[in-house]
């Protein structure tokens, strides 16, 4: 009776037949979390995405950039069933992944020169070699935390310090509330927090001190256990973590330390649900919590089954961040195609399909600059000897987010003001399609490109172009339709074959393929 009741929802209601879950491959842990999640909503997933699709979208994903022609050629031929997994471990133990995940935590820690951070430009530097160092070599994120809480030096030698240096006016309730939403995912600043609690928290941050040297720039951040809060801002005299009793603190000790050990402790019922939600969000475009950086009760989670388990997984696994990436980047959730069915057309809180979107300012100029060969400019506007980058530099691994260019700011780039993702905007616009379809600048870049000059100079046939330019561009081969398109344009009457491809390029390089994440 039962099944004769679902039969008839299938077939007069528009309830998705079973075969549409039980296709969904599990790959592991994640996996059989979300199909419950997909069976509970009656939202079937979209299908596996195709070993084209894959290479690009996890080349972007993890390190910005786009696969050469050579690794889609080989990972196409590669028959072996395990060939995702090893191209995932390859990607995450890039510099290409450590460059790109400092720039996601650049934007998030304001590394910036100029206001309202006003690091300098020198110490914007050695801040993000110090970033981007620790992920290369895979520092536990509650390592990684400490050492950002409780530095204490120079902000030309100690990099860490640098993150207290970032507040425009370095007041504790500013320190309070950007920890709460960097390291905690929580605003402080509204319901259901209480100014009481914000309070107690800032009283962590009352005996930071800062002085100069008489090196040009140089700062001191430093214990001051004779520091005393400003009576402006009424705080109590012991601090009070969110979720416990005021803490005597002796005079000797410092209280960035104690708050950090709480922070970072297993038990803290905030800090390892942000990390991993928070790379989630970075990986599908949407936070198990979202927004990402606003968690509360009555914000409650996806599925709190998920959220719970790469907790767990977080922890157990001494704060291994990576092992979060390749646990997300090996399910079958990331790996759904970004097309819809009948049934998940409408899906837009959910995950079960791969959530298109446009690939962030830095990459995209920097994939650009991949395919043509052409590097970029970019400037500061303070006349200092930090500030000069190598011509051939890619924009996500730019240090200080005072040094752009006019494509980054069009397109959307971080300007660094606080730490919200929101910041970062993805939104299209008819400006940027502009730019990409008629502007100089991009014209120029293919015009003088040598590896497309190359492409196009090459005495082998038309086949053998349009199918390399297709690999460099798209990632993939051109289908038979495709080819004969491309072919039928450059045997057309009065058309000259260099100009004819030369078209080619910047029509697939003005494709919705090209400009999204997919």
């Amino acid at each position: 009776m039962l099944f004769g009741c679902r039969q008839f929802c299938v077939n007069f209601l528009g309830y998705p037949p079973e075969e549409q879950f039980t296709s969904f491959k599990i790959n592991n842990k994640v996996d059989e979390i979300v199909i419950k999640e997909f069976r509970k909503r009656d939202i079937p997933p979209s299908p596996t995405c195709t070993d084209e699709v894959f290479i690009r979208r996890v080349y972007l994903d993890t390190g910005g950039i786009l696969p050469s022609p050579q690794d889609v050629r080989n990972f196409l031929a590669d028959k072996s069933p395990e060939k995702r997994k090893k191209l995932v471990d390859k990607l995450l133990s890039s510099m290409d992944f450590a460059d790109y995940q400092a720039l996601k935590w650049s934007d998030i820690l304001r590394i910036k020169a100029e206001f309202p951070s006003n690091l300098w430009p020198q110490a914007a530097q050695v801040y993000h070699r110090w970033l981007r160092e620790s992920i290369f070599r895979n520092k536990p994120y509650n390592k990684f935390v400490y050492e950002l809480l409780t530095s204490n030096g120079s902000n030309f030698q100690v990099p860490p310090v640098n993150f207290y240096r970032a507040f425009q006016e370095r007041k504790p309730d500013e320190i309070a509330e950007n920890i709460a939403l960097v390291f905690m995912g929580i605003r402080l600043d509204r319901a259901p927090w209480t100014e009481k609690q914000l309070s107690g928290m800032a009283a962590f941050f009352t005996k930071i001190g800062y002085k100069n040297t008489f090196e040009w720039k140089e700062e001191i951040v430093y214990f001051n256990p004779e520091a005393k809060a400003d009576p402006k801002l009424n705080l109590p005299l012991k601090p009070v973590p969110l979720n416990g009793k005021p803490l005597d603190i002796p005079q000797d000790k410092d209280p960035r330390i104690v708050f950090a050990d709480w922070l970072i402790a297993p038990a803290n019922p905030w800090f390892a649900k942000c990390a991993v939600n928070r790379v989630w969000y970075w990986l599908l475009d949407r936070g198990i919590v979202n927004p990402s950086d606003d968690m509360r009760p009555d914000n409650p989670p996806w599925s709190p089954e998920l959220l719970a388990f790469l907790e767990k997984e977080l922890v157990s696994h001494n704060y291994d961040l990576k092992h979060i990436y390749r646990l997300i980047l090996n399910s079958n959730t990331y790996q759904l195609s970004s097309m819809s069915n009948e049934w998940n057309v409408s899906d837009e809180n959910g995950f079960s399909r791969y959530r298109i979107r446009r690939v962030d300012a830095e990459t995209l100029i920097d994939i650009i600059c991949q395919i043509t060969a052409v590097p970029e400019k970019y400037t500061s506007g303070i006349p200092e000897p930090y500030t000069f980058l190598p011509s051939s530099i890619r924009a996500v691994k730019i240090p200080d987010g005072s040094i752009s260019s006019s494509f980054l700011d069009m397109f959307g780039r971080s300007p660094r003001n606080t730490s919200f993702e929101a910041e970062k905007t993805l939104s299209p616009s008819l400006l940027q399609a502009l730019h990409i379809f008629n502007s100089g600048h991009i014209q120029r870049k293919l015009d003088q490109g040598p590896v497309i000059k190359g492409i196009i100079s090459d005495k082998k046939g038309d086949d053998y172009k349009i199918e390399a330019l297709y690999l460099l561009i798209l990632s993939r081969y051109p289908t038979a339709g495709e080819r004969k398109i491309a072919e039928d344009y450059i045997k057309a009457p009065n058309t000259k074959p260099y100009d004819a491809m030369n078209d080619l390029a910047w029509a697939l390089l003005n494709t919705k393929e090209f400009i999204l994440k997919h």
